[in-house]
């Protein structure tokens, strides 16, 4: 094994072979000015029977040349080491949620970088009301398209959005608005690349990886980490560690738990029964590895965040060590934006269920967390649709003025703002909302390729949409950012008041506040009864319906309601009664 790069003239020099350890550790010793920062390099192996240059598995920054395409490392040891001014911030309350991917967050066609977000999107995020960044495809990754999905580079943040400290200040700056900052690592598989990643890395299988069929995701064509082994896990759990440290990231979500913990990955299995989460197909040494990482996380950090994209709802994954969970303090509720999107497609808004709604947004064991969501970035990669996109179709190209008037716009607007409140509203826990969604960003997500003629259009934010104050996309943005100041964090226990599947009502307490909706399609209803606990008035706090929110504006701003109380099957009860239009949601909260 051999270091080149530009300090050799990128030819093998015997001044700079390794030599392998007795441990299979392989070393070196160098002139101190032999290798600078900024210079390029790469391994060059050799094996019985062949050999081929690689990326060193630790590389810290890995840079693409434009001209071959080819990937080197690069020396990175800048002589004024960046310089932190903020702390991480204390957020009360659980994490409210911004999924973000650096790259496509410009509206021009092309990749954004790590200092345009710090700059254009945190001042946005912070204004929307949100407390937590969660940042997409950092590692390094060779393919753009694969939304940092295949990693390469473990340890090495993305050089097509800038430089290390860049993105350290990107952090940095963050922390000084109070925001948080987690980052998406993906663990659960790795890029089948061989020169540019870890596969065939020493030209074995099995290095990193499992031998045969069990290192290979024939779904995602990429390789699957063996993590019975001691060096494996050193690998990943120091990756853990890495970004803690180095960039001071306040904690993970952790992709691909699923495929991780079942050696089928969790492909084609519904887990309707608890038999199907111990039936021998579970991978123990990936449990004893999520177990250990999120050990590893909250030593380093006690007060990081980690987060599973488990669809498979896993008992014990939310769990803390202590009772024997795998210490993740959130997973994903990823039934939930299936559910929408499910009813959104398939069922007539007339046949939606009042009490289905209330179940699947509120169907989680006790003891976990859970991040709820209408739709995070995978409802609208390549063949999905945003949930605003789902609802109107080809109506938002010319329909989204606010001159025009069209019904089917209309119902998508209504609908939209109906499911993020009602989702955020009985969310106990965090809340999440994928970058641009939050205005009802049109269309779908894909990448530059040769399918599409390597076109960014559809990998980009449209943000003139949202600032554009003729168009109803703004509209939809206001009210996000309208309900997270309403409803806030702290709620306490949701508890339901009413399901009336005849009338599509639904309404329920958090707390102080109390949720009422009418989904129904056609019919409002005047002097509605919704049951309250004695005493107290009532104050209209959001109305979805008002006009700064693109609604008909037929309820009267700011209105207070004393609750009437009268004899019901023996005792006492109070009632607000209320006007609900069609399609309109409430939210009233109690002045004492």
């Amino acid at each position: 094994m051999w270091l080149v790069g530009d300090f050799s003239g990128w030819q093998l020099q015997p001044r700079f072979k390794l030599r392998r350890a007795r441990s299979g550790v392989w070393t070196g010793t160098f002139p101190a000015r032999a290798i600078l920062h900024g210079q390029f390099y790469r391994l060059e192996t050799r094996w019985p029977g062949g050999g081929g240059e690689r990326i060193p598995a630790y590389a810290r920054r890995v840079v693409q040349d434009a001209s071959t395409n080819l990937f080197s490392a690069q020396v990175w040891a800048p002589k004024q080491p960046y310089v932190w001014k903020n702390s991480p911030p204390r957020v009360p309350g659980p994490p409210i949620i911004y999924e973000a991917h650096v790259g496509m967050a410009s509206e021009e066609g092309r990749v954004a970088t790590y200092a345009e977000f710090r700059d254009n999107m945190l001042p946005r995020i912070k204004a929307a009301g949100y407390n937590t960044v969660q940042l997409m495809a950092v590692m390094e990754h060779p393919y753009y398209g694969s939304f940092g999905y295949h990693v390469s580079s473990f340890f090495a943040a993305s050089s097509r959005f800038g430089t290390p400290e860049d993105l350290k200040s990107l952090v940095d700056e963050a922390h000084g608005m109070g925001l948080r900052v987690i980052m998406d690592i993906v663990h659960s598989h790795a890029v089948k690349n061989e020169r540019d990643g870890l596969s065939l890395f020493d030209g074995t299988p099995y290095q990193y990886f499992h031998d045969g069929p069990k290192g290979w995701h024939s779904a995602w064509d990429s390789r699957c980490f063996d993590y019975g082994k001691t060096e494996v896990l050193h690998f990943l759990l120091s990756n853990c560690r890495f970004w803690l440290d180095e960039y001071r990231f306040d904690g993970f979500r952790f992709d691909g738990v699923t495929s991780m913990l079942y050696w089928d990955h969790g492909l084609g299995r519904a887990f309707t029964d608890y038999a199907h989460y111990f039936d021998g197909s579970m991978d123990d040494d990936a449990w004893c590895y999520l177990a250990l990482a999120n050990r590893v996380i909250h030593e380093v950090n006690p007060a990081a965040l980690t987060i599973a994209e488990d669809v498979s709802g896993l008992p014990g994954c939310a769990a803390p060590l202590s009772d024997c969970g795998l210490g993740f303090d959130y997973r994903m509720a990823m039934g939930v934006p299936d559910y929408w999107f499910r009813i959104a497609e398939k069922v007539r808004d007339e046949d939606w269920s009042m009490g289905g709604i209330y179940w699947e947004l509120t169907n989680k064991r006790a003891e976990e967390k859970v991040v709820s969501y209408v739709e995070s970035h995978d409802q609208a990669l390549v063949g999905g649709k945003t949930f605003f996109f789902q609802l109107v179709d080809a109506a938002v190209y010319d329909g989204m003025g606010i001159d025009q008037h069209s019904l089917v716009i209309a119902r998508g607007m209504a609908l939209h703002k109906m499911a993020r409140l009602a989702t955020r509203g009985l969310a106990r826990d965090a809340y999440l909302n994928f970058m641009g969604n939050e205005f009802g960003h049109p269309e779908w997500i894909d990448f530059p390729r040769a399918e599409n003629g390597w076109s960014y259009h559809h990998a980009r934010r449209q943000w003139s949409l949202r600032d554009d104050p003729r168009l109803r996309f703004k509209a939809l943005g206001d009210f996000d950012a309208a309900m997270l100041k309403t409803v806030g964090c702290a709620l306490g226990e949701p508890e339901r008041v009413c399901a009336h599947e005849g009338d599509k009502v639904l309404a329920f307490r958090r707390g102080k506040l109390l949720f009422v909706f009418n989904f129904n399609p056609s019919q409002s209803f005047t002097g509605y009864g919704i049951r309250v606990p004695e005493g107290g008035r009532w104050r209209l706090a959001l109305d979805t319906d008002e006009p700064r929110f693109g609604g008909e504006g037929r309820i009267v701003p700011g209105q207070t309601f004393t609750p009437e109380v009268i004899e019901e099957d023996g005792a006492r009860a109070a009632y607000v009664r209320l006007y609900l239009p069609a399609r309109t949601a409430l939210v009233l909260r109690r002045m004492r």
